[in-house]
């Protein structure tokens, strides 16, 4: 496994929490330095250049689609930019801006999507174990409230076969982002450890449905 240059990772993680000082709380750099930590932990037990799984953590959220007008292209540019002007290989630059391009879990509704490497699985294990347990509820609250979505509607039922589009258009209710997202990942984790930690914060997310449930009916 390679080692770090600590120069380009201190410089890497100025420049995204500049980037990312005014982000929303679900998607801001405490949630970058999550996944950082989780892919590092992750990548101790895999075979993976660490330079690119650092780096492709660090900068996998650096212009989320979400909050730049559906851009799926300004992530990987604004990403290659950056790194060009560090003097990172070319060879680590595609790794990382591929890595960006097509790690998210909306890209699942891509059947053409053919990128992959062990890398990809590292800081995509990492950044959906940010999607789930405890942080992921609050994560899955804190963006339905600044989207000003209602908490849940009994009357509007989760869409399990909705395409990519429905997906990033979405105004559903919070609670439904459990069942068509959240509790789906489990069941996508690429690697050991990643399945390891996924099954703890999947049940707890399922207890905190059951307790959800149980108090929106009264029942106690």
């Amino acid at each position: 496994m390679t080692t770090l240059d600590a120069k380009l990772i201190e410089a890497t993680i100025d420049f995204v929490k500049t980037e990312l000082k005014n982000a929303e709380g679900g998607h801001d750099w405490f949630h970058i330095e999550r996944v950082y930590k989780n892919s590092l932990l992750i990548a101790e037990q895999e075979n993976v250049d660490l330079t690119v799984v650092a780096l492709a953590a660090l900068l996998h959220d650096i212009a989320d689609p979400k909050f730049h007008d559906g851009d799926e292209t300004l992530g990987s540019k604004v990403a290659s930019t950056f790194l060009i002007k560090q003097n990172v290989a070319p060879e680590i630059i595609k790794h990382v801006t591929q890595i960006i391009d097509n790690m998210s879990f909306k890209n699942s509704f891509d059947l053409n999507t053919s990128f992959n490497s062990k890398e990809m699985e590292v800081v995509q294990d990492a950044d959906r174990l940010d999607a789930i347990g405890a942080v992921g509820i609050a994560r899955c609250f804190n963006y339905g409230g600044f989207k000003n979505r209602a908490l849940y509607n009994p009357e509007i039922e989760p869409n399990l076969a909705m395409s990519k589009s429905e997906y990033k258009n979405s105004e559903a209710p919070t609670i439904n982002h459990f069942y068509e997202k959240l509790l789906l990942l489990k069941d996508k984790m690429n690697t050991k450890t990643g399945k390891q930690i996924a099954t703890e914060r999947h049940l707890y997310m399922e207890g905190f449905l059951k307790q959800f449930f149980a108090e929106w009916e009264g029942n106690l």
